[in-house]
């Protein structure tokens, strides 16, 4: 299988400091790939690297096989790649509508089919299509900042702890439409919830102190009992 995104040996600073000492690993177009490790790893950096938000030191981003590192984040945002921070994103002064109309890079039929098609997924979002989006509840926020990503035609989504602070019964909505989205894009998700990532997720790659140190199908990973403790501190 081919391989959407690839990252070759990136270093990263935020400031001073180096955040990603080496981080390798690929995409496949089609699939879902869990970025995994504890907190501080660097998985987040690795997102926001990949967006342009922190730039490399050294190192290589291939999209589609070409190079984007250096470029600006609304340019490789142009090139099909979504992205959902860990903080969503959303602007709560604007409508829910509002919101999403922002999001648009055009307003085609196609964006229209999309925009239907996440409604349905997401009914709390038709339902408070006139509300403010700092009043929305957390989960809600959440369907909104994924629905924005996706709103557009992108090949490749981001999502940066999609499950954080949620309650359980949001989580499976959440996990729920993770789900449907892979059959129409790929994604590389960032999730501490292990049971979420290990239902949802194709594949894998754990992040230790801004390395990558280890990767396979997470079909292994879940019976691999002394390297989920080792790395992700699951006994």
């Amino acid at each position: 299988m081919s391989s959407l995104l690839e990252l070759k040996q990136v270093e990263a600073y935020i400031q001073q400091y180096k955040i990603l000492h080496d981080i390798s690993f690929e995409v496949p177009a089609g699939e879902v790939t869990v970025l995994l490790g504890r907190n501080g790893a660097g998985k987040t950096t690795t997102l926001r690297t990949i967006m342009g938000l922190n730039q490399t030191s050294a190192g290589s981003v291939l999209f589609k096989g070409e190079e984007i590192s250096g470029e600006k984040t609304h340019t490789i945002a142009k090139k099909g790649i979504g992205y959902v921070p860990e903080d969503q994103g959303i602007f709560g002064d604007l409508t829910v509508g509002e919101n999403m109309r922002v999001a648009m890079k055009i307003e085609d039929q196609e964006t229209t089919d999309r925009m239907e098609w996440i409604l349905d997924l997401f009914p709390d979002l038709k339902k408070f299509w006139q509300k403010p989006g700092g009043q929305l509840s957390g989960g809600q926020k959440q369907m909104l900042a994924i629905a924005r990503a996706y709103i557009n035609e992108n090949d490749l989504l981001l999502v940066d702890e999609p499950s954080k602070g949620l309650a359980p019964i949001i989580v499976e909505k959440v996990m729920e439409s993770i789900e449907q989205m892979k059959e129409k894009t790929t994604i590389l998700l960032v999730e501490q919830n292990f049971m979420m990532a290990s239902k949802i997720g194709d594949r894998f790659h754990i992040i230790d102190d801004g390395q990558t140190v280890h990767h396979g199908q997470m079909e292994d990973l879940r019976s691999d009992k002394a390297l989920m403790k080792k790395y992700l501190g699951i006994a």
